[in-house]
């Protein structure tokens, strides 16, 4: 158990370095020997424990949008389930828009970053896999909940709920608004949450 918690703790200060330097001197900028000096371990301990500097960057980007490096997903965690067991769709559109902004203000410092390796080394980007977009897969799953509830608009579709989720609660609406205009993320989440109620509440609800 010790030896466990001891490798855990130097998992953690070789990502903490490397979210330092990765925003420092972005990814292509930052060598896995970088990350050894800061974190003040051997640079075969970050080969053993994460074999390359891509997967130092994946696992960086899975605890920045989960808030902590336990195993946990999206929709295992307490908020998720909470927001899907609102009574009404127009509490689980704001429980759901208040998750997505925590999340989304964790990410956005490193959301750069994922870009740009991306662009650079291709296979940045299919480390999280080409089947299917786990964030979509999270909003499918709210949508299902969501058209059950009494509230909702009566001609939404799961479907047509998770597209809209998706698209609008997306890391790149909320970089472009906030990182890029200017808007606070109360702002962001107001907004977010105000456009979603207008589109996929029933118009009696909206209008309350």
């Amino acid at each position: 158990m010790k030896r466990a918690e001891k490798a855990r703790q130097t998992r953690r200060r070789i990502l903490e370095a490397a979210r330092e330097l990765f925003l420092e001197r972005g990814y292509a900028g930052t060598a896995l020997q970088d990350i050894a000096d800061r974190a003040g371990v051997a640079v075969q301990t970050i080969y053993f424990t994460f074999g390359n500097k891509r997967t130092v960057l994946k696992e960086l980007g899975d605890i920045t949008v989960a808030g902590d490096d336990e195993p946990v997903g999206t929709m295992q965690r307490p908020w998720f389930h909470a927001a899907l067991a609102t009574a009404t769709a127009d509490e689980q559109l704001r429980a759901l828009a208040h998750g997505a902004r925590e999340v989304l203000d964790r990410i956005a410092p490193i959301a750069k970053v994922l870009r740009t390796a991306a662009i650079m080394e291709p296979e940045v980007g299919e480390l999280w896999g080409k089947e299917s977009d786990p964030r979509f897969t999270v909003y499918a799953t709210a949508a299902r909940a969501l058209v059950d509830k009494p509230d909702i608009r009566a001609s939404i579709s799961a479907e047509r709920a998770a597209d809209l989720m998706f698209a609008m609660l997306s890391p790149e609406m909320y970089l472009l608004l906030v990182c890029d205009r200017g808007w606070t993320p109360d702002q962001w989440e107001q907004w977010a949450c105000d456009t979603l109620r207008s589109q996929l509440l029933s118009t009696e609800s909206h209008g309350k």
